[in-house]
């Protein structure tokens, strides 16, 4: 699914006026019909108190239309105007003119004021900016905005949480709604997906608002939302007359004293997700766990007993992936630099390799272009540095992606791929899977995935998409607190057969 910023929207709102000559009335009330559409359908006409807070902007107009079509169809509803200035749109004023021959008359709200009382059991609409904020927000709409927060009442937010933007950080976090559901008009937008600002909102849905689809589907964009119907065509099917050696030879190397487990884990899962071959390059001390824990595994063990000293093996993989439980030792990070200085081939690039090159960046210059690196958060500040917000993070993290043409994949919820400044959100996974192991799993599908000759950007999405929905039906029994990396191994099968299953049919009514 694409995500449009701000300006493709607006730019997708005047080519559908133009288009279908129109006027900008006629899309909000579309807009709004769908909006009301989705009220009615879950609340099947309930009597509950609904708040509607609309601003005197567009976003403000479309609260309007909503507002005149529930209380049409016996809705019980309260209608504010939230007056923080003296300009108001065209769409608003038409939109406040109409909601009055239902011979309601919206209180307008200004400073000073007793804010409304409403109770938990209450529902709350926010129309009060939408994604065309353009200003700091004045103290008294932050005071009501709090207030909204503290009332616990159910908020749904039109098209952004109130205070939220769609591409960078608000200003004032406490000057943010907290929405406990998000109506988004025709995509979700950036902002709905990052640890700093996604928390604003539990749930959002995006709603179809009558923008002309030719523009959307031809109009190139930065963001892209992953999943089934993004990934299933990436999919390479077995051919009949393959053999083990068609779909690659992997190599994971890593492990020192005390942590050979993570070199088990992405081994196999580099043999789950498919690779015709897998060899675990180790120290010494980890040869017996390698050929105990995993019997589908080769292994070649570095000269040394406990750290890797020296990377040297006669075999040809066809990528490697490495890192994990390698440590950081001294003698480590020496074979480390001597190895990058002949190696050829494709590289993912996990956990402690990701440290050593964080403090020896100079080293980052011998890692063949195109190799994946999987930092998590807090490796992703080593590499890159401090970030000042969320967006700013990633505006780094493609800068340091093209330095060195890389393939950059941002651990965490909603895993984001970076590369060639295209962003790729990933919409599979759950908090339990932030687990120890988690991460050296997906660096052995990937890791496999590249070596069944999946290049390294879609190696890269679909990776992170099996890797998420692995942990999705890993879930089903468990429970967060419960889950295992080794139940995201045990469960890649079935996400691979999750890809290819029919969607549920609706079901027929009995016969009375």
């Amino acid at each position: 699914m694409k995500i449009y910023s701000a300006a493709q929207i607006y730019e997708a709102i005047t080519t559908t006026i133009e288009k279908n000559q129109i006027s900008s009335n006629d899309l909000l009330e579309f807009a709004g019909t769908q909006i009301f559409n989705w009220f009615h359908a879950h609340m099947q006409g309930a009597q509950v108190p609904i708040h509607i807070y609309s601003g005197i902007g567009n976003n403000g107009g479309l609260g309007l239309v909503l507002g005149r079509q529930l209380l049409h169809h016996g809705y019980n509803v309260h209608t504010y105007v939230v007056n923080f200035s003296d300009k108001r749109t065209k769409d608003f004023l038409i939109n406040y003119d109409r909601i009055k021959e239902f011979k309601v008359w919206p209180r307008l709200l200004s400073s000073g004021e007793d804010f409304p009382e409403m109770h938990k059991d209450d529902i709350i609409v926010d129309a009060i900016f939408g994604i065309g904020l353009n200003r700091e927000t004045s103290d008294w709409v932050k005071t009501l905005i709090k207030y909204i927060n503290a009332s616990d009442a159910y908020t749904v937010s039109l098209d952004v949480p109130s205070g939220l933007y769609p591409n960078h950080a608000p200003e004032d976090k406490e000057a943010v709604i907290e929405s406990n559901f998000t109506l988004t008009g025709q995509a979700p937008k950036l902002s709905f997906f990052l640890p700093e600002t996604g928390v604003y909102m539990q749930q959002w849905e995006a709603l179809d608002v009558g923008l002309d689809q030719e523009y959307l589907q031809t109009t190139d964009t930065e963001v892209q939302l992953i999943d089934t119907f993004e990934v299933l065509p990436l999919y390479i099917p077995r051919e009949k007359y393959a053999h083990k050696g068609t779909y690659g030879h992997s190599m994971i190397m890593g492990g020192s004293f005390g942590k050979m487990g993570a070199v088990t884990l992405a081994s196999e899962a580099c043999l789950r997700v498919g690779t015709g071959l897998v060899t675990a390059y180790i120290p010494e001390c980890g040869y017996p766990i390698l050929q105990t824990a995993l019997a589908e595994a080769m292994v070649v063990c570095d000269e040394g007993e406990k750290n890797i000293t020296k990377i040297k093996y006669d075999i040809d993989p066809t990528v490697i992936g490495m890192g994990v439980g390698m440590g950081t030792d001294a003698v480590t990070v020496n074979a480390l630099k001597a190895f990058l200085k002949t190696n050829k081939k494709p590289l993912i690039i996990d956990a402690d390799a990701l440290n050593i090159l964080a403090t020896n960046k100079t080293m980052l210059k011998l890692v063949p272009a195109k190799s994946i690196l999987t930092p998590h958060p807090k490796e992703l500040e080593r590499l890159i540095g401090k970030w000042s917000d969320d967006f700013d993070k990633l505006e780094k993290s493609k800068a340091f992606a093209k330095k060195y043409d890389i393939v950059l994949i941002i651990k965490g919820a909603n895993t984001i791929t970076i590369y060639d400044n295209s962003l790729y959100i990933n919409n599979t996974g759950n908090p339990g899977m932030a687990t120890a192991g988690s991460g050296d799993v997906l660096t052995g599908m990937l890791t496999g995935l590249l070596a069944q000759g999946y290049d390294p950007i879609t190696a890269s999405i679909f990776g992170v998409y099996l890797h998420g929905k692995a942990g999705d039906i890993a879930l089903t029994g468990l429970g967060y607190q419960a889950l295992t990396a080794s139940d995201i191994v045990a469960h890649i099968g079935e996400a691979y057969l999750d890809l290819f299953k029919k969607p549920e049919e609706p079901k027929q009514e009995e016969a009375k």
